[in-house]
């Protein structure tokens, strides 16, 4: 009994450690800066989500998806890092990148504003290339056990994380409009950053897979 609690202790601090709500949080709060606090609920819902069903899904068949489309990971950090790096620099100029657009109440405005939650939100920020590694080298450890067990910790990080990410609402309103501003430049030189970092580790990758 002592040895599963520990193995499930063990899944869930390595997936918090890779997911890190807390350090998300502004992230998320800067991507979502211009939305109302309805359309943020509905962005950390769609966002977690999809992160829950990605990591599910490579949690089953990871292997066999690379294998499949010929991806490998180094290349899955590599357009990973590209992306953030690119959306970072748009958020520390102050320009709204793609992703970042106000709602306006109109369909198209919601679906380009809930856009934040697929792509960068979950792909490649919370379902990152760590993430999906961490949750394939702790699923392929054991056996229907072991998944459920993986499945089941992740699950539970994505409700806190959610939690995390609904919270913020009220540093939003304590920040006022300045102070988000400011949150909104900082996380994206601090996205700027992570991408870089991916992308950095994405070719050392691809020189080791060539070597």
């Amino acid at each position: 009994m002592d040895s599963l609690f520990g193995h499930v202790l063990a899944v869930f601090m390595g997936f918090f450690a890779i997911m890190n709500p807390i350090a998300n949080t502004p992230v998320f709060l800067g991507l979502t800066a211009n939305d109302s606090a309805a359309i943020r609920k509905r962005v950390a819902q769609k966002a977690l989500l999809t992160t829950f069903a990605i990591v599910v899904t490579f949690c089953l068949c990871g292997a066999l998806i690379f294998n499949l489309f010929g991806i490998t990971l180094p290349a899955f950090q590599v357009t990973g890092g590209l992306l953030v790096t690119l959306i970072g620099f748009k958020m520390l100029n102050g320009a709204h990148s793609d992703v970042q657009q106000p709602v306006g109440g109109g369909d198209e405005d919601l679906e380009s504003a809930l856009g934040v939650a697929v792509t960068p939100l979950a792909v490649p920020i919370l379902a990152g290339p760590g993430t999906i590694t961490t949750a394939m080298n702790y699923a392929s450890t054991g056996g229907a056990e072991v998944m459920i067990i993986t499945i089941g910790a992740f699950a539970v990080l994505c409700v806190i994380t959610y939690a995390f990410f609904v919270s913020g609402e009220r540093l939003t309103k304590f920040l006022g409009v300045q102070g988000m501003a400011v949150v909104t430049r900082f996380m994206g030189l601090i996205l700027a950053v992570i991408g870089v970092q991916m992308l950095s580790d994405g070719i050392i990758g691809m020189i080791e897979l060539a070597a």
